[in-house]
């Protein structure tokens, strides 16, 4: 029995899949070139106030 005809709807379902992953890393790629300054610019943020919380002078105790 010739198995060609049982595989050619996963090799179209394979074609399918990968199109579907192209179209989708494209999307996310898109996606990341538009947000990346804004995701840089939050990061650094957050480092400059997580080293003045840390270099911070220590408050005198109150006995």
């Amino acid at each position: 029995m010739n198995p060609e005809p049982y595989l050619a709807p996963h090799h179209l379902r394979v074609v399918d899949l990968r199109a579907e992953a192209d179209a989708h890393r494209l999307a996310l790629a898109a996606k990341r070139s538009g947000s990346q300054d804004l995701r840089t610019r939050v990061g650094w943020t957050l480092v400059e106030v997580g080293l003045r919380l840390a270099s911070a002078p220590p408050r005198p105790r109150i006995a």
